[in-house]
């Protein structure tokens, strides 16, 4: 079954004049026969426009193509179309955050239906998509992460299909991508960190900082912070929430939902924030927008625009024009610091990161140091035997 939109057409029934969406669907015997959907009422939609505004509300385009049709010729439109009805409405089995779904419905809608949108999904070949996603990344220099994501979703699609008995088979599991990422982070040492924090003049942006450099709160989750959610006595700070699109959020993982420890030094400086600050209540923004009257919290991007990026680049770090560089670095150098430098336990490191896997945190959040590794060739060498005094 082809994706289709249907057509309005008012009728007359009952409750008065109705707009209804027709549309057509094959029938058990494989016969193609007309099926309509109720939309509302002429007087409440006057204009057709209107009542295609109200179809679209309703989701009617999604349903009209889930309707039963001859197993395995829908097409990738309608399985996509479902996937997204499915697998992020109101019935998901495991709810998503706001940024997932606008995220993986921004790559349905803008990469994966206006390829293969038209196509019959069981006829799609896993050949063709694999030369479709190297493509992405030869000609669109797309990197392979974010192909990678698009497999992924491609792929559940397919396995969301499957379960609903739309298809019998799902092409991705054969298709390859890499996985790797090319993107290093900025570190900055716990000296450029001072620097930085030196550099600062608002005690809003000090804590801020500061705040982020100790505990490694990903920039949604510290600006989500309330004054409720620090723990003086338990010498902790909750996390249970993110800020998202204008609101609070679930936090990225279950993983992520916990407490991140708060030493007596971090707890010190909070708490001086906490006597200057004009919003000090319980339910009010530990980092909050003093434009806004505390309201909502900061921007976290034109803060890293406007005073993080000028601060650190007058620290001494080397920041190239359109590199990216934000709170999430403050991240990655603690997590570098402690494991390279500190020597704590990556366990640990993982546990304040608040990552659900340790490869994670050993993979993405921490670097090669070079002085280590030069020591840990010079010991080899020592035990070869060949090391001189000569050597300058």
């Amino acid at each position: 079954m082809a994706y289709q939109r249907g057509s309005l057409k008012k009728v007359h029934r009952k409750e008065g004049e109705t707009w209804v969406l027709r549309f057509r669907v094959t029938n058990a015997e494989g016969r193609r026969v007309e099926h309509t959907l109720a939309v509302g009422l002429v007087a409440d939609f006057p204009k057709e426009s209107d009542a295609w505004r109200e179809v679209d509300k309703q989701g009617l385009g999604a349903r009209i193509n889930d309707a039963p049709s001859l197993a395995g010729r829908v097409s990738f439109h309608s399985l996509a179309e479902h996937y997204l009805k499915a697998d992020y409405g109101m019935d998901a089995v495991r709810p998503k955050s706001v940024n997932t779904t606008v995220h993986v419905e921004c790559i349905v809608r803008q990469h994966l239906i206006p390829r293969f949108g038209d196509e019959i999904a069981e006829d799609i070949k896993p050949l063709d998509i694999q030369r479709w996603l190297k493509s992405l990344h030869m000609d669109k220099h797309l990197a392979w992460t974010t192909i990678s994501k698009m497999r992924g979703i491609m792929r559940r699609i397919y396995k969301v299909g499957i379960v609903h008995g739309h298809v019998s088979k799902n092409p991705v599991e054969h298709v390859e991508t890499r996985s790797k990422t090319d993107y290093r982070a900025i570190v900055i040492t716990p000296e450029q960190a001072l620097a930085t924090l030196n550099s600062l003049p608002s005690p809003l942006h000090f804590a801020l900082v500061l705040t982020c450099a100790a505990t490694a709160l990903r920039a949604s989750e510290i600006i989500a912070l309330r004054w409720a959610d620090v723990l003086w006595e338990e010498g902790r700070i909750r996390v249970s929430k993110r800020w998202a699109k204008g609101q609070d959020g679930e936090t990225k993982t279950d993983t992520s939902d916990g407490f991140v420890p708060m030493h007596p030094v971090l707890a010190a400086h909070l708490r001086e924030w906490h006597r200057q600050t004009p919003y000090a209540k319980d339910k009010d923004f530990v980092f909050p927008s003093l434009r806004a009257r505390g309201h909502v919290p900061l921007s976290a991007s034109i803060f890293v625009a406007d005073h993080l990026r000028p601060a650190a680049r007058k620290a001494g770090v080397q920041i190239s024009d359109g590199q990216r560089f934000g709170l999430h670095n403050l991240r990655h150098s603690l997590s570098n610091w402690l494991v390279n430098k500190a020597k704590v336990e990556p366990k640990t490191v993982q546990g304040l990161l608040r990552h659900s896997k340790i490869q994670t945190t050993l993979d993405l959040y921490t670097q090669e140091d070079g002085d280590e590794a030069r020591a840990a060739q010079g010991e080899y060498l020592m035990a070869l035997g060949v090391a001189t005094n000569t050597v300058q």
